[in-house]
């Protein structure tokens, strides 16, 4: 074996870990598409109900529903998924210090459930993420 072609095949990824990341990928869009952002853009009564206790308007809820929707999509575009896995993370880090603080710390480490793998995701599209950054000169 060539030294071109260990070093072809060491920085590709295994079918495994594409097939992985992938799966990863779809299931939290689909997650944060249906099971969280759906809820908020329909106004249903439990997802208003936890604004309402946090003190936060209708427009929060669909701010926040927006920007779970947009996630997901990211999610499933190879090269936002990167960037939009990363946005998630953060976007659950305020998650988690609103829980912690207006709501008591009810369900505080719901979050970091699915920060785990969207990391993971993040982690994998490092470097499509710093293609996709570099502004042109």
């Amino acid at each position: 074996m060539s030294s071109t072609t260990t070093a072809a095949t060491t920085t590709e990824p295994s079918k495994a870990v594409v097939r992985l990341i992938w799966t990863l990928r779809v299931l939290l869009a689909l997650f944060f598409a249906l099971a969280s952002a759906l809820p908020k853009l329909l106004a249903l009564p439990a997802a208003g109900s936890v604004f309402d206790a946090i003190g936060a308007g209708d427009w929060l809820m669909y701010l926040t529903g927006l920007v779970e929707l947009a996630g997901a999509v990211g999610l499933l575009l190879r090269r936002l998924a990167g960037p939009a896995a990363t946005a998630l993370i953060v976007f659950l880090l305020f998650a988690f210090v609103t829980q912690l603080t207006a709501m008591h710390g009810e369900n505080a480490g719901t979050p970091f459930i699915f920060m785990v793998p969207l990391a993971v995701i993040a982690w994998n599209r490092r470097a499509e993420t710093a293609r996709l950054l570099r502004l042109p000169s």
